[in-house]
This record gives structure tokens, sequence and C-alpha cells, in this order.
């Protein structure tokens, strides 16, 4: 199926109730799926193909969400970018990805520009908010004449997008996932999960990312919800529309609900419209997790993904109890073991490396046969996270495998240290790495942000952890700093964190 079926079905289903709020602007399915036919008639007559991959390189908007589904119409290939990376980040993701057109918007074309200068295949150049005679066509103008348009039919195999997956080392790899794959996972998100027609789901995600694009707004737009949609995160007008909604659903990364719990601190809720919440993107610290349930009077259902899986793989079971500290079950349609370096189960609680298998998982990395081939193994994709199952088949991750710690041959999990640190009260974000040691291989460090004006101090901190975990493990070097370095979607970058020893 052509994900944009997705649309289409809800725009005949529900044709008034309103799609996306996004500012002052409101937009109905029946109006959101009629502009889409009438960009896709303007892509073609630009000379746009299917197969032609498109890099989508403007921040949240209803216009993003038009040409997402505009481009899966013609059965064209989107590649999703961060609007903010500069031409050092651009130029491999360009190149690689064969593009042959690119669309942009007004305040941030001067690193794409000048990556598009040696690149004359991409010659299809569309900008967003521009006047004529910058060498773009202009978006608006690519509106083109209003009737149905023949969507194209695509093959299961046929691929959607590409997404460029960061990793921690060595240059990004261009992750293809198929049409179905990822109309196949939103819609399973969705049917696991107990909606009102009436429920406003809050886009706070980028959907330059994965995570976003599946959780948010495909799976709403299948279920026909209506999308309140910022153009980022802003955890005071975020926590006024959790106020003022009549019922709402949040689906975010453990940075939001972390500012949200630590907002509520200094300004109690004076009522919760959240009917559940839904947690990925990076493990969620339990103590997080308490602080926000207890605040806001709901529940979050913690989940796991990668981009390589469309991305959700594991999720808590809605409706039923939820484990704090675990991602869940694997959703219906995947399997989970965990295996250790030769493939073998590892016996139940024991540690090991989680590998899945299902309907999401990707065709492949673009022009990487040998990375490909390491991922997927025997039809099983290794995901490089550590984890260990219950009794219930309920699953933990641990850490992930490139950023396990092994200090003088012990193994040590930076999120276990984590979760310590962040039950201290003055500990607002966390991250534990290793740094190199001429004795041990490997000492353990913490990077820490403390609330505004503690004065707790680094060796207080350490001796807290010291208290609470082997000798081995807490860490001997603690840096204080105002606030961890982050990703597009909230999620600490770990590897751009640097520490002497």
């Amino acid at each position: 199926m052509n994900i944009s079926n997705l649309l289409i079905e809800s725009a005949a289903r529900c044709p008034g109730h309103p799609a996306i709020r996004f500012l002052e602007r409101t937009i109905s399915y029946e109006e959101l799926n009629r502009q889409v036919d009438r960009l896709s008639h303007g892509f073609v007559d630009a000379g746009l193909r299917s197969g032609d991959v498109c890099i989508l390189m403007i921040p949240n908007s209803i216009e993003w969400i038009i040409i997402y589904y505009a481009l899966a119409k013609v059965g064209a290939v989107v590649l999703p970018v961060n609007f903010l990376y500069r031409k050092g980040e651009l130029d491999h993701i360009f190149k690689d990805s064969g593009a042959r057109a690119f669309i942009g918007h007004k305040g941030y074309l001067e690193h794409p520009s000048q990556v598009m200068g040696a690149m004359p295949k991409i010659d299809l150049r569309i900008a967003q908010g521009i006047s004529r005679g910058h060498g773009f066509i202009l978006l608006d103008e690519l509106f083109k004449e209003d009737t149905p348009f023949p969507v194209f039919q695509t093959r299961d195999d046929d691929t959607w997008t590409i997404i460029y997956t960061s990793g921690t080392t060595g240059l990004p790899k261009g992750a293809m996932l198929t049409h179905y794959s990822m109309a196949n996972n939103a819609m399973t998100v969705a049917n696991m999960r107990s909606t009102d027609p009436m429920d406003v789901v809050f886009g706070v995600l980028p959907f330059f990312h994965i995570y976003g694009q599946t959780s948010v707004l495909n799976a709403s737009i299948y279920l026909g919800l209506t999308i309140k949609l910022w153009p980022h995160f802003e955890a005071e007008e975020l926590f006024s529309a959790i106020e003022e909604e009549k019922s709402s659903i949040l689906i975010a990364v453990p940075t939001v609900f972390n500012r949200l719990a630590k907002l509520a601190d200094s300004r109690h809720p004076k009522r919760s419209s959240l009917r559940f919440c839904v947690s990925g993107g990076a493990s969620l610290p339990v103590e997080v997790l308490h602080q926000f349930e207890d605040r806001f009077q709901t529940t979050i259902y913690e989940g796991y993904g990668l981009t390589e899986c469309s991305p959700v793989c594991v999720e808590n079971p809605f409706g039923r109890p939820t484990k704090p500290g675990s991602i869940g079950l694997p959703i219906p349609g995947f399997e989970a073991r965990i295996v250790n370096d030769q493939d073998e189960d590892v016996s139940q609680g024991a540690v090991g490396e989680l590998i899945i298998r299902g309907p999401g998982v990707m065709k492949g990395y673009h022009n990487q046969p040998v990375a490909t081939a390491e991922t997927i193994r025997g039809g099983w994709l290794h995901t490089g996270d550590l984890a260990k199952m219950d009794e219930d088949g309920y699953i933990y991750i641990v850490d992930r495998k490139k950023d396990m710690i092994i200090r003088g041959g012990y193994n040590v999990y930076p999120r276990e240290i984590e979760e310590v640190l962040y039950t201290h009260p003055d500990v607002v974000e966390a991250a534990v790495i290793g740094i190199p040691d001429s004795e041990l291989g490997e000492e353990v460090a913490a990077v820490v942000a403390l609330r505004q004006g503690s004065r707790t101090t680094s060796e207080e901190l350490r001796q807290f952890v010291k208290e609470q975990v082997a000798p081995y493990k807490y860490p001997r070097k603690i840096h204080l700093v105002q606030e961890l370095l982050k990703g597009p979607t909230g999620k600490i970058l770990k590897r751009a964190i640097r520490l002497g020893n």
C-alpha cells in the first residue's frame, strides 16, 4: 500500500474533522487531502517522477505534512533531514543518497545551497517562503489544479523513505524503509492503544525523525485524530496545552517528560488532560517516570524502537500494568531475543544483545551492503543494545553495547549509574561515560546538570552514588554543567561529551 492511503481513507471517513492545528491555523482532513492532491500535480508538472529521492528540510508545519504525503502520492522517495544541519553534516547525506530534488525553508537555505553548488544532479530545487530570483522554485506556485491525483501504486518493497542514522562512529548510514513497513508500523501502534475521536495528540517531536513520523504523524492520521503541532518543543506552551485541552495524548522523549515534571514542581498543573503518554527515543529514568505520573495523574507507556525498525518494535502493553524501567513486550508482528556474541539465546535474566525480527525491519542501508549484512543476520536485526528479559517476557534495556564501560575487567552499564544519579533531589540530567585510564583501561565518569540554585558538589554526588553501588561502579570523576548537549529529539548526545582523565 502507498502510505498516503492513511490520509485518503481518513479524509473519506471524517472529512470535516480537524487534522492539524498549527499556531493560528487549523486544517480539516478533507482540506489536507485536497492540498496534497494539488501539490502532487505541481510536483509532476515540475518534473518529479516516481523513484526520485527528494530531500525535505523544513521545520514542523502544515506544509511539511502536505509535502510528505504529496511525495508519497507521486511515488517519490522522501529523505527528511534536520533543517539545522550545517554543510559538514549535509555533504555525505546529499551525495550518498543520490537525491534529485530538494525542498527547503527560506530561513535555512545557506548550508544546503553550499552543498548543492557542487551537485548539479539535484536539479529540482524548491523553497518555502522565498521571493523570486533566488534559484529556487517557489513552493506556493506548485499548488496546481484542484482535482484528485491518481496515487502511484506501490509494491510492498518499494522504498518510501531513507532516514540517515547518526551512529556513534563513522559516517551516517541511510536506512531504507518501505511504504509497507512504515504504514504497518503506524497502524500497529495506533491499534494497540485505546483512543477517542476527540483526542488531541501533541506534536512536539520533529517530523524529520522517524519517531515523530510514525508515532505522532502517521498513527494519528490513520486514526483520524487531531494533531496540535508546534515548530519545536516549548515546555511552557506544552504545559499550558495539557491544562487546557479536554482529552490529550503525549508521545515524547524522556527529556520532554523530565522538563515538564520539573516545571510542575514550581507550577502545579491546574488540571491534566492527559489520558496516557508514550515515551521512546531513549531510556526513561524510573525516577522521572514516577515524578511525571504523579504530577500529571497519567500513565506513561515506555517503548523502544530504532530507525531500522520503522521504528517501534517493543512497548509496554496498553491497559495493563506497566513495569517501570521496562520497555515492555514485542508489539504484534514482532519477535525479540536476547543473545550472546555467538547469537545464542542467553538464560532468563542474563544480559545480552537485543535482536529483533518483524515487518518494520528495514530493507537495508543505502549503498552499504556490508553494513547491512553485519546488522541483519539470519533474518534478525542486531540492535547493538544490551538488554535482559524477565520471567514474563518483559525486556529491560541495560545499555548500548558500545557504551558499556569495562573498568579493570568489570562491566559497568552507564544506565544503572544514571538511574542512581536521577534519584538525587538536585539532579536534573545525567550522563555516564567511560574515559581512558592507563591502568584500568577505562574509568567511570559522569556529567551532571543540577537544579538552579543547588549547592551540591561533585564530591557529594560521588559519595551519594558510592553508597549505593559496588565499589568499581561509582564515577570517580563528576563534571557539573548547566545543561547537557542534546540532539534534535531531546536525546542526550553522549558521543559529544569529551572529558579528560
